[in-house]
């Protein structure tokens, strides 16, 4: 790994280590209740008091922030956890068993995949509502399909490997030669995509908490707190420029590290990277 690139992959972790710590601050303690605000203190500008200033409710930014990161990031990691798992076993039952079942379910994949993993998951929350659960399973739903072809695509270029064709001739079961010899190599694309898939993810439940379907008020999410800021805008830039900012750096952090993750792992990238 070039020095640069070493570099940008320390930046990442850091960055990425700072949106998780925040978070779990958030869950934590703040130094305000995110919820409940001061109406005497209405859009007071940052100071020591409040480092990030007040809402138009007198609620201390920085504390929603804080919270907001929680609620963000918990929803972005549940979501990508279900569609790891969810399009691990079907990519696996796809690829390795392979006829009728192979073709029925990839077509349904592919027409899902028509659509983009943003526009799916807001059908599915129209259908759900707005909950913090409900985006999980609408995030987790939209991404699943991307899982799916990418484990699919790892088992049909194992499954004639010459350890699994062993395997299957020792007389090992299709469960035994799948969980031995075909999960662990396909660790490595997952990882890589795990990365990307979960800035993904970060993005698109903000950009649902803006459009108000996301996690529904009173509870805060950086995607929410911008949607609040529009109408204070002229008054109160730190009400956008705050959670802004967070979603930024959390995303950089995420680009960053998964760019370093994927020149680590793919083997494609070594030659580059050298």
């Amino acid at each position: 790994m070039s020095k640069l690139k070493y570099t940008n992959a320390v930046v990442g972790a850091v960055l990425m280590a700072l949106v998780l710590l925040l978070a779990i601050a958030g869950m934590i303690h703040t130094p305000y209740d995110p919820i409940d605000g001061d109406l005497l203190a209405r859009f007071a500008p940052p100071t020591a008091q409040h480092w990030f200033g007040t809402d138009d409710f007198g609620r201390d930014v920085l504390s929603r922030v804080m919270a907001g990161a929680a609620v963000s990031v918990t929803v972005s990691l549940c979501s990508v956890l279900f569609a790891l798992a969810a399009g691990t076993v079907i990519g696996v039952l796809c690829g390795y068993l392979g006829g009728w079942w192979d073709r029925g379910i990839m077509i349904f994949i592919e027409s899902l995949m028509a659509f983009p993993g943003l526009l799916l998951a807001l059908g599915i929350m129209t259908i759900v509502g707005p909950s913090k659960w409900g985006v999980v399973l609408a995030l987790g739903l939209a991404y699943t399909p991307s899982v799916t072809r990418i484990v699919r695509g790892a088992v049909l270029s194992l499954r004639q490997r010459d350890f699994v064709v062993a395997s299957q001739a020792m007389g090992n079961s299709d469960t035994w030669t799948v969980m031995r010899h075909i999960l662990p190599n396909c660790v490595a694309p997952l990882v890589v995509f795990s990365t990307s898939l979960f800035g993904s993810a970060l993005l698109a439940e903000s950009a649902l908490s803006f459009l108000g379907l996301g996690v529904p008020p009173p509870a805060p999410t950086w995607g929410g707190m911008l949607a609040e800021s529009r109408s204070a805008m002229d008054q109160a830039i730190w009400l956008a420029a705050f959670p802004g900012g967070m979603i930024s750096l959390a995303l950089l952090g995420i680009n960053l590290f998964g760019d370093a993750v994927r020149d680590m792992l793919d083997p494609r990238m070594k030659g580059a990277s050298a």
